[in-house]
């Protein structure tokens, strides 16, 4: 393994978890979203993470080739998908804007199908998720200095 492989595996780590952690706000905010411009109630979207499988920029010339293609090499995220699974919630009020008018379900309206508290768990994973990357990359930092300290002695 390279030198800075460590640091390049926490930081597609931390930038999937920031991109994660944006998509959760964006839900949250949207929580009560009622109309939207594709038409209906907002959609949850959730974030879809894959093994990074690519090869890095750099390879160590000392390391022979399947050492650097080895599990680990970090994440990244493949797509942003609605969450189509799941059913909009239906709420009684007539006098919204957005209420059906007519056929069985006339007087409800169709809300999100996003549940507040199901996101802030998920947030506190994905926030949690970064502290770990941002650990790692100290670990990383403090264990370059320790050798550099040495090669010093």
């Amino acid at each position: 393994m390279g030198m800075f492989s460590a640091i390049n595996t926490a930081a597609s780590g931390l930038s999937a978890e920031r991109l994660r952690l944006d998509v959760i706000s964006d839900n949250i905010a949207n929580a009560t979203t009622t109309r939207t411009s594709e038409g209906g109630a907002y959609r949850r979207s959730r974030v879809v993470f894959r093994p990074r499988t690519e090869k890095p920029y750099w390879q160590s010339p000392f390391l022979p080739e399947p050492l650097e293609n080895k599990v680990g090499s970090g994440v990244r995220v493949v797509s942003i998908e609605k969450d189509m699974d799941s059913d909009l919630v239906l709420k009684w009020d007539p006098t919204h804007p957005d209420a059906i008018k007519t056929g069985p379900r006339t007087g409800y309206v169709e809300m999100p199908n996003v549940n507040v508290v199901n996101e802030m768990v998920d947030m506190i994973s994905a926030s949690r998720a970064y502290e770990a990357n941002v650990a790692v990359m100290d670990g990383a930092k403090s264990m370059f200095r320790k050798a550099l300290e040495i090669g010093r002695a």
